[in-house]
């Protein structure tokens, strides 16, 4: 990747302040191109690397201001709701570089019915699907005899990861369709609702970056969305992940490219609002072949967590080349070992939860070699020790020669970190080894 004509050292703000933003501020800190790295809101891991500034990820005017009073020479958004929000747009028309796609691109992960009628535009698999906006239109819909059960019931805008339900019975999706139109369970996000088939097969996680032209693709990663063991409990932002993927094979990833990728890079362009940023594929295998289950428009959390360690470069040097339209097409190495991330998270997530409790035993984790720590939910209490601030807390993540002891190692380190309630998931990447070791 070439930078071009830039300032150098780099001048970096990064918008956000979870284990996504934790994982690239830890990477943005080791490049030799950056000069100062700032982050707003960040928390107390990313204090680590960065200069925090005490400006809300979803502020969207006070982002703008502050960036053009410093004149950033790159913006990295982390989150989806400011790129909704349109603060790439802004900043883009002030001169600033921003690695995040425009409002109008963004549509695709805040309006999920935008998503399928896009994809269904261009003749991208995925569900069968209805947009419902009123209640008696859900009602009837979901009451009609000829509607096959299950099927999931999804909030059309923005819900932090836990817009959806899969219904398997008219009565549990009534509740749900009528819990998210009504305004109770989402607020404006669950307005309008997208319901469609639930397909069955195995879901897994592609990366692209994309310049608005030129598209390039990152390690495919595997994530844990539901709160406890064995894919039980409810929907949450994410409970773990591990790269590689062990269900995406060569062939898999071409028919992605082909199929998803390229004409998802290719329709927004033609449609005026080319894509420049981080393009998340959630995808189903199903027995029909791959089918797109949501879009996101930013580096998945806790995916980042497992990308980062293992890329064979410098993630500054190509988000900002992504950020300048100079991606040169190819695409990036990625190192031959591999990474779990473990999510910690408070006693009660994704309900309610404690906030302010002392954590203890995070040096002692990364003093492992392989190991590092990224802070989600952190801050520090008046004394200067760092407590829980957030539902997941932590994303404990190893790197290793194979999946196997890259397991064992996040969930030895897993093992030294502790607060009161604290709660986990034991089997992040199990499955993926189980069925490794069964194909030889």
């Amino acid at each position: 990747m070439r930078l071009g004509r830039v300032r150098l050292p780099l001048k970096v703000l990064l918008v956000g302040g979870g284990g996504r933003e934790a994982a690239l501020a830890f990477a943005f800190s080791r490049s030799p191109l950056l000069g100062h790295l700032a982050c707003a809101p960040g928390n107390a891991g990313i204090e680590r690397h960065a200069r925090r500034v005490p400006i809300g990820a979803d502020d969207v005017d006070a982002l703008h201001r502050h960036a053009t009073e410093e004149r950033y020479d790159l913006v990295v958004v982390g989150p989806e709701a400011p790129l909704v929000g349109g603060l790439a747009d802004r900043l883009r028309e002030a001169g600033i570089s921003v690695f995040g796609p425009s409002a109008a691109a963004a549509r695709l992960e805040g309006s999920k019915a935008d998503a399928k009628r896009f994809m269904e535009r261009h003749g991208i698999p995925t569900a069968r699907f209805r947009v419902l906006d009123r209640p008696e239109d859900a009602e009837r819909f979901l009451e009609d005899p000829d509607t096959a059960y299950p099927l999931v019931v999804k909030a059309d805008g923005l819900a932090a990861g836990k817009g959806v339900v899969i219904a398997d019975d008219a009565a549990s999706a009534r509740a749900a369709a009528e819990g998210m139109l009504s305004g109770r369970s989402f607020g404006d996000a669950g307005r309008s609702i997208v319901v469609e088939e639930k397909l069955e097969g195995r879901e897994t996680s592609l990366f692209a970056l994309s310049d608005g032209r030129r598209v390039v693709e990152l390690a495919p990663c595997q994530d844990y969305k539901r709160a406890h063991d064995r894919d039980a409990g409810p929907n949450t932002g994410g409970m773990g992940t591990y790269s590689p993927s062990v269900w995406i094979d060569p062939a898999t990833r071409r028919v992605l490219a082909e199929s998803v990728v390229a004409p998802t890079i290719a329709g927004l362009a033609a449609e005026g609002r080319p894509f420049r940023g981080a393009l998340f594929v959630g995808v189903m295998l199903t027995a029909e072949g791959p089918k797109v289950l949501e879009y996101n428009v930013r580096f998945g959390d806790p995916e980042t967590q497992v990308l980062i360690p293992r890329l064979d470069g410098d993630w500054l040097e190509l988000l900002d080349a992504c950020a300048r339209g100079r991606l040169d097409g190819s695409a990036p190495r990625f190192r031959d070992v591999a990474s779990v991330c473990v999510v910690m998270a408070s006693g009660g997530y994704p309900g309610p939860f404690e906030r302010g409790l002392p954590i203890e035993g995070i040096e002692d984790a990364e003093g492992l070699a392989g190991v590092q720590v990224f802070h989600a939910g952190t801050e520090r209490d008046a004394s200067g020790r760092i407590v829980t601030a957030g539902g997941r807390v932590l994303g404990v993540t190893a790197t290793a020669g194979d999946l196997a002891e890259a397991r064992d190692l996040a969930y030895r380190a897993v093992g030294l970190i502790g607060w009161p309630g604290e709660h986990h998931r034991t089997d992040i990447a199990l499955d993926a080894i189980t069925a490794t070791r069964e194909r030889r």
